[in-house]
């Protein structure tokens, strides 16, 4: 028997949609329009077309600060950033969890412990201390500086090893009965198998790195270090008329990106939700 559609849900999922995408067409539409007109809360939810322009002008704006740097420099900065902490963190995160999982030496669940424990230690407690250690290693204002201290994560170490500890003990000693040392069992083996996480883990920890504020403002005094979330505060705070319109056309800008990786990764996304759910 054929199930009548749940229009309720529908209208749900419906209304939930409106409510996210209302403020981003908003944005949208106040990028083409006068920014003294935004700033008389004269705004239209209707987009000019004529002047969708404003979203390439937009990538040579320097947010009207003298010695500040184009919005496209900040977007390379903003992705450089993002590949950077979700490769380092998906790196460090796999090797601390295969050698947890496979590995038999002393203190193994210690270190295990120990790894899981961050995870209760908000970023706010640890940043000025890390801020101390990258100022007398020289790395304030480098690239090092701005992305090495994100690289390790606990929340991905702990999903990794959920993973591993599931593999059946035989494929372990099949492995070993063919010869295959620890990295080739890693790459051969477990990598294949962990495909579908890796690439949800991917896209949860692009979305950490681009959006990451708080250290960048820290680290980052440099305009030539600075990324677009950063870009974006500043054009807000800047003593004359705000340009309302760049900073929206910016922001949409700003938003792509993220936007782009959910889309074309969403297949294994969602996959690798449902396999860490399991």
């Amino acid at each position: 028997m054929r199930r009548r559609p749940d229009y309720l849900a529908h209208v749900i999922l419906l209304f939930g949609v409106l409510i996210f995408i209302f403020p981003i067409w908003l944005m949208f539409a106040g990028a083409t329009q006068d920014a003294g007109a935004i700033n008389r809360g004269d705004i239209s939810l209707l987009p000019r077309l004529s002047h969708l322009g404003v979203f390439m002008r937009a990538l040579t704006y320097n947010g009207g600060v003298k010695g500040g740097v184009p919005v496209w420099h900040m977007l390379l900065i903003s992705l450089a950033m993002a590949l950077a902490i979700a490769a380092g963190k998906i790196v460090i995160s796999l090797l601390s969890a295969f050698a947890v999982s496979f590995f038999r030496f002393p203190f193994r669940q210690v270190a295990f412990w120990i790894i899981f424990i961050t995870l209760m230690l908000p970023v706010e407690v640890r940043i000025i201390p890390t801020y101390s250690v990258m100022a007398s290693l020289h790395l304030v204002n480098s690239f090092t500086g701005l992305t090495m201290p994100l690289i390790a994560s606990a929340t991905a170490t702990l999903l990794f090893r959920q993973v591993f500890v599931a593999v059946p003990d035989e494929l372990v000693e099949a492995a070993k009965m063919d010869g295959a040392g620890p990295m080739r069992f890693l790459v051969d083996i477990l990598i294949p198998v962990t495909s579908a996480n890796l690439a949800a883990l991917f896209v949860i920890l692009f979305v950490y790195g681009w959006n990451q504020y708080l250290w960048p403002l820290l680290v980052a005094t440099d305009p030539r270090y600075q990324t677009v979330i950063l870009g974006i505060v500043q054009m807000i705070g800047v003593d004359q008329l705000i340009q309302w319109n760049m900073v929206m056309a910016t922001t949409c800008l700003a938003i792509l990106p993220p936007v782009l990786v959910v889309v074309l990764m969403q297949r294994w996304f969602v996959k690798g939700l449902a396999e860490t759910d399991k």
